[in-house]
């Protein structure tokens, strides 16, 4: 095992999860010194070992989200195979699944059956709509939380059919949810010895994920204008973010509230005459006007293609005016400020004798920082996690006659 890090040291969990939303949870655990104990299939293992495998590369998928646990293969379908799992529940801090709605408690492992092995357990259950509801029992997927959650129409066009994205926005916001939602369980757990099953779902993430402005189009009971500006506030103090290109197609991005920063950004710029000419110096004048608003666009889309992205982002940026440059997936992962904080970092392959670019933490912690793994083979931690339970050498090896790892 790794030496100690993180600020989860000491905590231990067992994870029989697939797929995305099901393990970075617990992958975000490890990078933070927890112990984390992968449960899969004998032979075959998490089928997304073999997703997205380049050639001389591991899986981009399996890596991301399976890093710097240990893997056990355990037949839960035979009685010593949920003997082993019941045994390391009992050890267990926090158990997770994103099994089909029924299916663990079909198998021997639902939250009533492991609460009964370790009553201060979390159980974490990861589904697609949620544990209630007309499509509860349903499988779910990324898209399909997309495609319901709402957050298509955050990056849609005007007249333009939505459509779901190509990032796993939903897989990935469960995941984070989940870890949250465990390790408040768990805090709750070593004050009171008293553990709970924590629900999360696709769907719920991303209804979540759709913060302020789902309140707002509830409120006002009306979808919100979408496309290439955010147009907030009142005629007194109006809000704008918008995107423009440059001279050159690339894309940029400004926001802004209040008319003296609109005054302050236009200035810098060098486009305030212009826009005070064309009886656009007070921002206000587009809050409540659809006609003022689209040729206010339309004169800023002229103005901005004038000049070059990086300059204009200096300008407004020198004028304390938050600004962007849109990066694609690519330009992002070679953005400065994500490489100087380390969200992007760069790992040891030995078997496929590489160094090659990966997540990096999101957190940075002063006293225990994480420290970013690899994930394992399947199987790599059998001999030892087992040996840890107590069986011998030979009791392993007849477990791995009878298939049972």
């Amino acid at each position: 095992m790794a030496e100690p890090h993180g600020p989860l040291q000491g905590v231990k969990v067992v994870a029989c999860s697939t797929a995305q939303a099901g393990t970075v949870p617990y992958m975000l655990m490890a990078d933070l010194g927890a112990e984390v104990i992968k449960i899969e299939v004998p032979e075959l293992g998490d089928n997304s070992r073999d997703s997205t495998v380049m050639p001389g590369f591991p899986s981009t998928y399996f890596e991301t989200n399976n890093r710097g646990v240990r893997s056990l293969t355990l037949n839960l379908k035979t009685e010593e195979g949920r003997d082993i799992l019941r045994r390391l529940v009992a050890k267990a801090d926090i158990f997770g699944q994103n099994f089909r709605p029924g299916a663990a408690e079909k198998n021997g492992f639902g939250y009533d059956e492991l609460r009964q092995v370790n009553p201060k357990l979390v159980y974490v259950s990861v589904s697609g709509y949620g544990p209630k509801g007309p499509h509860a029992a349903l499988p779910g997927t990324d898209s399909m939380a997309q495609a319901l959650g709402g957050i298509a129409q955050a990056y849609s066009t005007p007249g333009q059919p939505l459509r779901t994205g190509i990032v796993s926005v939903a897989d990935e916001t469960c995941a984070i949810l989940a870890f949250g939602g465990a390790l408040a369980a768990l805090t709750h757990a070593r004050a009171t010895g008293i553990g709970q099953k924590v629900d999360c779902s696709l769907l719920g993430g991303q209804i979540r994920l759709m913060g302020w402005t789902l309140t707002t189009t509830m409120w006002r009971d009306r979808d919100p204008v979408t496309g290439q500006a955010r147009i907030t506030g009142t005629p007194q103090r109006p809000g704008l973010s918008a995107s423009f290109n440059d001279r050159d197609g690339k894309p940029l991005v400004f926001q802004l509230n209040g008319g003296r920063k609109w005054r302050d950004a236009m200035t810098a710029l060098g486009f305030y005459q212009a826009l005070e000419q064309a009886g656009f110096g007070d921002l206000g004048v587009i809050i409540g006007s659809d006609e003022k608003r689209a040729a206010l666009l339309r004169l800023l889309d002229e103005l901005f293609a004038t000049g070059p992205r990086d300059d204009w982002v200096e300008r407004l940026r020198a004028a304390d005016i938050v600004a962007a440059p849109i990066n694609t997936l690519l330009e992002a992962a070679d953005d400065p400020d994500v490489l100087a904080n380390g969200y992007v970092t760069e790992v040891d392959y030995p078997k496929h004798g590489k160094r090659l670019k990966v997540h990096g933490s999101p957190w940075t912690f002063s006293e225990t920082p994480a420290q970013i793994g690899i994930a394992p083979e399947l199987g790599a931690d059998n001999d030892d996690i087992l040996a840890e339970l107590g069986y011998g050498p030979a009791q392993i090896q007849d477990l791995r006659d009878k298939k049972i790892i």
